[in-house]
């Protein structure tokens, strides 16, 4: 067995199990009852979310714009700016529902079904790209080029749904927030 197998496995095993504990976490988190008393900045998280996501969505339109024109450098600068104000979201997105907050979009409004699709989508693909963008990082970084080209021309597009999906389902449910 090669060097490169051997870490590519390792790589497959430390991504699914981050991948796993995230998705538990979030689903965890949807099960706790709601605080009676917020934080001062607990309101403002889902706006914060959603801005967080629309910088992302801009990110990775210019980072796909950048490795068509062969700019590797800032390809690779603004894919790491994306990943991290990702990890910024999730991070906000966990402590705004770690307060148990729960927003229902009204069953009488005529674009319910549009919103479930959107929101529903939305999550199943944050799950499944989760995965798929730690390991095209993984691969980018190890120099395993063709191998993060073949990932990417699916996790580049999920990514980017989710992203501008996040926006949607905010400006969507945000007139519904009772703070």
């Amino acid at each position: 067995m090669t060097d490169t197998t051997s870490q590519n496995r390792n790589a497959k095993r430390i991504v699914g199990t981050l991948s796993l504990v995230v998705l538990g976490l979030v689903i965890l988190l949807n099960n706790l009852p709601q605080q009676s008393s917020l934080p001062w900045f607990v309101p403002w998280l889902p706006r914060l979310n959603a801005t967080l996501n629309a910088i992302c969505t801009v990110l990775l339109l210019l980072s796909w714009r950048m490795i068509r024109l062969h700019r590797i450098d800032w390809h690779k600068k603004l894919n790491l700016t994306a990943f991290g104000l990702s990890t910024v979201f999730l991070l906000s997105y966990v402590l705004f529902h770690s307060f148990g907050i729960e927003t229902k979009f009204p069953e009488s409004n005529p674009l319910r079904p549009f919103y479930l699709t959107i929101l529903i989508s939305h999550i199943v693909l944050a799950a499944v790209v989760l995965p798929m963008v730690l390991l095209s990082f993984y691969y980018a970084l190890s120099a395993q080029i063709e191998t993060h080209r073949r990932l990417t021309r699916w996790s580049m597009p999920i990514w980017l749904y989710v992203t501008s999906t996040g926006v949607l389902v905010y400006l969507m449910i945000s007139p519904y927030y009772s703070f």
